[in-house]
């Protein structure tokens, strides 16, 4: 009797590392029934919590990146590395995986290096036009590297690149709601617009300054905001929730993204590249902010590709504060506008794309 597959995802860091696994974990079980998943992310970070919230079990490395740390945190730096080299190889030698998916962050470089050693057969999922410094620097030991953009191949060996898309969230890919429903759940008006706010899951502290600020032009025009501010600025911006109107809907982080897709008439959002795919099946007219700062500065160049096919409208980070609410006060009174984004970001979409890389999977495995 055929043993059951094993299979380990490494993923952390961002909801743009993690929710692509889940994703493609969710699609495994589906397909292989008696499929048995293992995660392993960094310890201290967003996976600890949304991974096992998701129904599957994780290991958490000590490690961290370099970006912004202190003299000490340098300093530790190499230790972190053989620790979660050393730990990477038990875990491997005792889980006995029969593929290791990579979808970034990093813990993925020690596991993915490590199982590249003992000859496992390794896949990688890059979301962002603009590959992670992780995914580069271990392409050269993955089988298949299934990417969202095709400009992507240019930083991998070509032969062992897939353009599939990013996979998706179920709740994303297959929405449940009405209307009417998803603004229940929100407790909002459907019969008045909606607009959707979206800072990443760290939230956006320049798009949480300008909403604040325009609180009251938004009420005034008789609009419903849904804000997710992330957790940087919550504790600052809960007590809105109290005072501000009841059109205001505050909260750190939205578990049914679905329900707040669907309930939205506008979105606002930062532009990494699992929201990008995400607001392209979702279908709405959305202005994007690239974060300035991001790697390679991969958000704007995400971004401009879709302003380039009149998919989207963008606005750059320092001019947030000064246009951001009466561009978005203009934009949701324009039909015509709107009905143009909506028509040319859905064109985008790639709603086949966990399919794609689950076959790519099935590929790989005895």
């Amino acid at each position: 009797m055929k043993r059951s597959h094993k299979i380990i995802l490494s993923a952390g860091g961002t909801g743009g590392h993690i929710y692509p696994a889940i994703a493609i974990a969710d699609g495994l079980r589906e397909r292989l029934k008696d499929v048995k998943i293992l995660f392993i992310g960094a310890k201290d970070r967003m996976e600890m919590q949304k991974i096992p919230q998701a129904g599957y079990a994780i290991i958490g490395l000590w490690i961290s990146g370099l970006r912004g740390k202190n003299i000490r945190e340098l300093l530790l730096f190499p230790f972190k590395i053989m620790h979660s080299l050393w730990k990477s190889h038990r875990i491997l030698k005792k889980f006995r995986p029969d593929l290791v998916i990579g979808t970034g962050g990093y813990a993925s470089g020690a596991l993915l290096y490590m199982a590249a050693q003992k000859n496992i057969p390794i896949l990688i999922q890059e979301q962002n036009a603009i590959p992670g410094l992780t995914n580069k620097k271990l392409s050269r030991y993955a089988r298949v590297i299934c990417t969202a953009y095709s400009d992507t191949k240019a930083y991998f060996p070509q032969e062992k690149v897939r353009c599939l898309g990013n996979p998706l969230r179920k709740g994303i890919t297959h929405c449940v709601y009405n209307r009417k429903e998803a603004c229940e759940k929100f407790s909002l008006d459907p019969e008045k617009p909606v607009i959707l706010s979206l800072g990443g899951s760290q939230g956006a502290h320049t798009l949480n300054q300008a909403w604040l600020r325009g609180l009251k032009k938004i009420i005034r025009n008789d609009i419903q905001l849904v804000w997710q501010s992330g957790k940087n600025d919550f504790e600052e911006l809960k007590k809105y929730r109290e005072t501000q109107h009841e059109s205001i809907h505050i909260t750190d982080f939205i578990d049914d993204i679905s329900a707040a897709y669907t309930a939205a008439d506008l979105i606002v959002s930062r532009a990494g590249a699992l929201a990008l795919s995400e607001l392209a099946l979702a279908g709405k007219p959305c202005l994007l902010i690239p974060y300035p700062w991001s790697v390679g500065d991969h958000q704007y160049k995400n971004t401009q590709a879709i302003v380039n096919e009149k998919a989207a409208l963008m606005i750059a980070n320092d001019q947030v504060d000064k246009i951001l609410v009466d561009k978005v006060l203009d934009l949701i009174k324009d039909t015509k506008a709107k009905n143009t984004l909506s028509k040319n970001l859905a064109a985008l979409a790639r709603p086949r794309a966990t399919e794609e890389i689950i076959k790519e999977i099935l590929n790989l495995l005895p």
